[in-house]
């Protein structure tokens, strides 16, 4: 492969966020969809470059940070940590180190990677109304505010890469292995085994100045043990148009659209089959330049969030920084 097609390459994955990033945890408050209205697969994670893996073997460092804050109406319930809490305001920061290694191993044609995630950050919420025994009405305004580690996550990866398309295949898995109190209003983890398995591809038209990306998933959640509570499973699309304005700078619209397909279940689960669905929208913009002989690349989105049902409400924000760490040979043209 030339180093021109190589150095492109390297652009698209970083414009990306390393777009094959792992599935992350997103702290309790998020949604009115499974247990504590977490989910797994943080969405908008997947936007310019979705596709798109080094076609060379080596090591790659991404650090997204995510950004959210939404709320509900008070005339809705759902169970944070045990105890069941209405007019659910949530304010999100996590920051989330990543490494992908693309090894030389040829997989029906396509690259194998493997990836890992370290999750650290802050979940501020607060609740209106919490009713503190079942039947009861006595109810009582609550905050909670932690910083903590959430669970670890590992997966792998297989990409194809074409002179104008890119296909990727990923499998994550969330590990329950993070800071995580029974009855807290604001946990970073979600204490649950979950696996997530996404396809995604990109597609480059017009001399690859203009961008299409989409990206399809499934999670399958398990159980958190200490609630007994059974997360149902859950299914996201996303997509995105970018435009190359320079070598240097993109910009374009990233969307997704997301729904629990199966219902939360469990002793835990005392509010019953909860099953949610969002919407959302926003421009993104990414911006590359040189560090010594390594490309750097900065990733902006926002989305905003509507047509929500039995969930929260409210903006996405991510700014990732990408680059190379080891490439065999070079890193640059």
């Amino acid at each position: 492969m030339n180093a021109l097609r190589r150095f492109s390459c390297f652009r698209m994955f970083l414009a990306g966020g390393a777009a094959m990033l792992p599935l992350l945890a997103l702290p309790t408050g998020s949604a009115l969809a499974t247990e504590g209205a977490t989910n797994f697969y943080l969405l908008g994670q997947r936007g310019q470059g979705a596709a798109v893996l080094p076609p060379v073997e080596g090591v790659f460092f991404a650090l997204p940070n995510y950004f959210y804050s939404g709320d509900q109406s008070g005339g809705r319930s759902l169970e944070l940590g045990g105890t069941i809490a209405t007019g659910v305001d949530a304010d999100v920061f996590l920051t989330l180190p990543s490494a992908i290694w693309v090894t030389p191993i040829d997989i029906l044609g396509g690259d194998l990677a493997f990836n890992a995630t370290l999750v650290y950050g802050n979940a501020d919420i607060s609740a209106r109304s919490v009713l503190t025994f079942p039947n009861i009405g006595g109810s009582v305004d609550l905050s909670d505010d932690q910083w903590a580690v959430g669970d670890p996550v590992v997966g792998a990866a297989i990409g194809w890469h074409g002179d104008n398309h890119h296909y990727l295949l990923a499998a994550n898995v969330n590990i329950p292995a993070g800071d995580y109190d029974k009855g807290r209003l604001a946990n970073v983890s979600i204490n649950r085994w979950a696996t997530d398995l996404t396809a995604a591809g990109t597609w480059l038209f017009a001399d690859k100045a203009f961008e299409l990306s989409a990206a399809a998933g499934f999670t399958f959640n398990g159980e958190n043990d200490d609630t007994d509570y059974d997360s149902g499973n859950e299914m996201h699309v996303e997509a995105a148009a970018f435009y190359q304005l320079t070598p240097a700078i993109s910009v374009g619209l990233n969307g997704f659209y997301y729904k629990q397909v199966s219902g939360d279940s469990g002793s835990g689960a005392r509010l019953g089959d909860f099953k949610g669905r969002v919407a959302g929208i926003g421009p993104g913009a990414t911006f590359n330049f040189q560090v010594g002989p390594a490309p750097v690349t900065v990733n902006l989105r926002y989305i905003s969030e509507f047509e929500a049902e039995k969930r929260l409400e409210g903006d996405i924000a991510w700014l990732t920084v990408a680059l190379p760490l080891w490439v065999p040979s070079a890193t640059t043209p």
